[in-house]
C-alpha cells in the first residue's frame, strides 16, 4: 500500500481542471487582494521593518511597499510577515490557520523566478489552500492548538504543495517536497502570554521553509515517503495519534478555499464574533444610557481555551489586546466602534473598567456548532438595572467591497493611486495574464513614491 504522502502527491498530479471552479478562482483573487492590502497597511509596523532589516539586500524578489529587493526566498519571508502584521489576515476556521499569509508570499516569489501564467498561479494557490485546509482539519484540535501555532504546523505543507505544482515538480519530487515541508513545521504558542512578536514571524518562517522544501525536492533530494503517518512522523509527533487516513482533496468537487473568511476586525479570529456581538449591543443600548456594569461573554470552547483569548491584563503590548476576547469586547463598549484604534491606548480607563466587569465562558451549544459556525453571545447589565442580550450564530466576514476599500486605503498612500489601480486590475484579470511575475514589481515602490509617502 502506498504511503499517505505518496497518495497525496499522486492525487495532486491527477487533479481534474473541474475542481478549479469559477467560484474558487474568484475567491483566490479576493484572498490575494486582501493579503496585499494587509501587507501594505502593515508596512510601517515594527515586525515588518524588523523582518526587512533581517534580510540582505539583493535582486530578484520584490517586497510590498518597499524600494529594496531581496532574494526571492527572503522576499517571501518579509512579505509573509507584512501580511500578518495587522492580525487581520484571511482565516480558515476548520484548520485554525491563516493560509494566505504563507501561500501568497511563496507563490509570488516563485513567479518572479519562473515564467508562470496567472491561471497557473491561481490554481496553485487553490491547491495550497486545499491541502492546508484538509490536512489541518485532520490534525488540529483544541489541545494541540494550545501548544503549537496551527499556521506554523500546517501551512508549510499546503503552501509547499501549491509551489510544487507551480514549478512543475513530478510525483516523486512532490512527495519529497511534502516530506521536507513537514520537517520544517513549527511555531510555539507561548507568545500570547507576553504579547511576544514570535507570532508575526511564524508565516515568514513557513514561507521560506516551504521555498527550501521545493527547491531541495527539485534538486533531487529524497524525503521520507511516510513522513505523515510514520511512527515518528508528523501525526505521531504533533497529534500523538495515528493519522486517520489519507488527505481527501476536493470532496464532492468543493474547494476548501471557499471556507476561508476575511476578518472584519484586526484581532484574533476567536475574538471576531464576540466583538461584533458587542457592537450590535452598543447599537441596541443607544446613546445616553446608564453605564454597562456587567458583561457575560459566551464563546465556543476552542475560543475560550486558545492561548491569550482569556487574558484580562495587564496589557503591555497591542498583540496581547488583539488576542484577548475580554479586551476586544470591553474596547467596543468603551469606544462604540470596532477598529484598529481600539488597540492603540492600552490604558484607556473605561476599557480597563469594563474588562474587570467581563466574565468569559465556553458555551456547550456554541461548541457543538464549531467550527462550521463560530458564534458568540453576550449578556449585559446596565447601571439602571436593564438587562440586554445579543447573540450571533457565526462570524460576519468582511465583504468584497470592504476588502477593496481597505486595499485602496492602504496602497494609495504608498504607491499612489495609479499604481494601486494597476495592482487591483492585475489581480482582477490574473487568470488571463501570461506572466504572473509582473505583479510583485507593481507592489514595490519607486523612489519617488517613497518620497511622497514620507512627505
Amino acid at each position: 500500500m502506498a504511503s499517505f504522502t505518496k497518495q497525496l502527491a499522486d492525487t495532486l498530479a491527477d487533479l481534474p481542471l473541474e475542481v478549479f471552479s469559477p467560484a474558487a478562482t474568484a475567491k483566490a483573487k479576493l484572498c490575494l487582494l486582501d493579503f496585499l492590502g494587509c501587507a501594505f497597511e502593515a508596512s510601517a509596523l515594527d515586525p515588518s521593518q524588523q523582518a526587512l532589516a533581517a534580510v540582505t539586500p539583493a535582486r530578484g524578489g520584490h517586497i510590498v511597499g518597499e524600494t529594496r529587493q531581496a532574494t526571492p526566498a527572503d522576499a517571501a519571508f518579509v512579505n509573509a510577515v507584512k501580511g500578518h502584521g495587522l492580525v487581520r489576515e484571511d482565516m480558515h476556521a476548520g484548520s485554525v490557520c491563516h493560509h494566505g499569509v504563507v501561500v501568497w508570499p511563496l507563490l509570488l516569489a516563485l513567479a518572479e523566478t519562473k515564467a508562470v501564467s496567472g491561471a497557473d498561479l491561481l490554481r496553485s494557490a487553490i491547491v495550497a489552500y486545499e491541502v492546508g485546509g484538509r490536512l489541518g482539519r485532520m490534525l488540529i484540535d483544541r489541545e494541540l492548538s494550545t501548544l503549537f501555532r496551527p499556521t506554523g504546523l500546517v501551512a508549510p505543507i499546503g503552501a509547499g504543495c501549491g509551489a510544487a505544482r507551480l514549478i512543475g515538480l513530478d510525483k516523486q519530487q512532490t512527495a519529497a517536497a511534502i516530506a521536507f515541508a513537514a520537517n520544517t513545521s513549527s511555531g510555539l504558542n507561548q507568545w500570547p502570554q507576553s504579547g511576544g512578536s514570535d507570532m508575526f514571524f511564524h508565516p515568514g518562517f513557513a514561507a521560506r521553509n516551504a521555498w527550501m522544501a521545493v527547491q531541495l525536492a527539485a534538486a533531487g533530494a529524497y524525503g521520507s515517503p511516510d513522513v505523515l503517518e510514520g511512527k515518528s512522523g508528523y501525526f505521531a509527533a504533533f497529534a500523538r495519534r495515528p493519522m486517520p487516513g489519507s488527505v481527501q482533496l476536493f470532496p464532492d468537487g468543493e474547494a476548501d478555499i471557499l471556507a476561508v473568511y476575511h476578518k472584519a476586525a484586526p484581532a484574533c479570529n476567536f475574538a471576531q464574533t464576540a466583538c461584533q456581538t458587542a457592537l450590535k449591543l452598543v447599537e441596541m443600548i443607544g446613546p445616553g444610557a446608564a453605564p454597562v456594569e456587567r458583561i457575560s461573554i459566551r464563546v465556543p470552547a476552542a475560543a475560550a481555551a486558545y492561548p491569550g483569548c482569556d487574558n484580562t491584563g495587564p496589557f503591555e503590548r497591542s498583540l496581547q489586546a488583539k488576542m484577548s476576547i475580554p479586551y476586544g469586547v470591553a474596547a467596543v463598549f468603551a469606544s462604540g466602534r470596532l477598529s484598529e484604534d481600539n488597540y492603540r491606548d492600552l490604558r484607556d480607563k473605561e476599557t480597563l473598567r469594563l474588562i474587570d466587569a467581563c466574565d468569559l465562558s465556553a458555551s456547550e451549544e456554541l461548541t457543538a456548532q464549531f467550527p462550521a459556525r463560530q458564534g458568540a453571545s453576550i449578556d449585559v447589565v446596565l447601571g439602571d438595572g436593564r438587562q440586554l442580550s445579543m447573540g450571533l450564530q457565526d462570524v460576519i466576514p468582511a465583504t468584497e467591497a470592504e476588502i477593496r476599500e481597505r486595499f485602496r486605503s492602504a496602497a494609495v498612500p504608498i504607491v499612489g493611486g495609479e499604481a494601486a489601480k494597476s495592482i487591483e486590475d492585475f489581480v482582477d484579470r490574473l487568470d488571463s495574464k501570461k506572466d504572473a511575475g509582473r505583479l510583485m514589481p507593481l507592489c514595490a515602490t519607486k523612489e519617488k513614491a517613497k518620497q511622497r509617502k514620507a512627505a
